[in-house]
């Protein structure tokens, strides 16, 4: 797991450094989910840099959450996609890295735009009956946000995919408990997020999302349980800013970019592995 934690350290340094950069951006969110992230690209997807949209003989991952943007463009520059230096251009005029991911810029690994909250599911379980319609044996992973599941259509997805037996989707949830107006203990308690995919019909499971042993372990699991009938649901324990610690655990960092004084201290905190862009 030695080089899946550096890989995600240096993830985190990307991010960070991409938000300082454009002074705008979601360090927060983008910087909890970087284990799984990293341990998702690195390990357990099978994935083709070459990139087809169509993605055909592969796995396809579908962001929901569009606002953990760096941390997206980072993964897929480290896992070769594109040049790592582009991350340099993260928000600026006319870069393909725009604030929330567009795919009419044609950026490789981008198969959809987010951006809008609650849409995320319902593409993953289109993506997933078309690999079924297919004959395709390859998997759906998706990612959201807890705060996201304030919007009704994600639950009408989830609740679509039990009925029709999507078992060919494994869905991950950032259970930060941190939403971009505070606590979503506070903003829409949503109580044991677990319990209601498990009411819904999913198979569920837990982790640690800044535990990569557990990370890696949880995903592997995940994908033994695929094609028994139900859709699969992770719910991922993070904390948000996770690494930095002046921004951990608070939503003050959701979507603040750090000054050049904080970018330094931030930096100091997380070693550099594979090399700046």
């Amino acid at each position: 797991m030695a080089e899946l934690t550096a890989i995600a350290a240096q993830i985190r340094r990307d991010i960070v450094r991409m938000v300082h950069g454009s002074s705008s951006g979601h360090p927060g969110g983008s910087l909890g989910c970087a284990d799984f992230l990293a341990a998702l690209y690195f390990r357990i997807m099978k994935r083709n840099p070459s990139f087809d949209m169509n993605a055909k003989d592969e796995d396809v991952f579908v962001l929901s959450n569009g606002h953990v943007s760096p941390l997206f463009y980072s993964v897929l520059a480290r896992a070769g996609y594109f040049d790592v230096k582009e991350l340099g251009t993260f928000r600026k005029l006319n870069s393909r890295l725009q604030g929330h991911p567009a795919t009419h810029e044609k950026l490789p690994g981008v198969r959809i735009a987010s951006g809008s909250l609650g849409q995320g599911m319902s593409v993953a379980i289109g993506a997933a009956l078309s690999k079924k319609m297919n004959g395709d044996s390859n998997l759906v992973f998706s990612l959201h946000g807890d705060g996201e599941l304030d919007e009704g259509q994600l639950w009408e997805a989830i609740m679509f995919a039990a009925h029709h037996k999507v078992d060919n989707l494994i869905s991950t949830v950032d259970w930060n408990g941190q939403q971009i107006d505070g606590p979503t203990s506070k903003v829409m308690n949503l109580g044991n997020i677990r319990q209601k995919f498990d009411a819904f019909g999913w198979t569920t499971l837990e982790m640690d999302g800044n535990n990569m042993d557990e990370v890696v372990t949880t995903l592997e699991k995940a994908k033994t349980l695929t094609g028994q009938g139900k859709p699969i649901g992770i719910m991922m324990h993070t904390a948000m800013g996770k690494g930095i610690d002046f921004m951990e655990g608070t939503h003050e960092w959701h979507g603040i970019a750090p000054n050049d004084e904080q970018l330094a201290k931030a930096l100091a905190q997380v070693p550099e592995t594979l090399g700046d862009y």
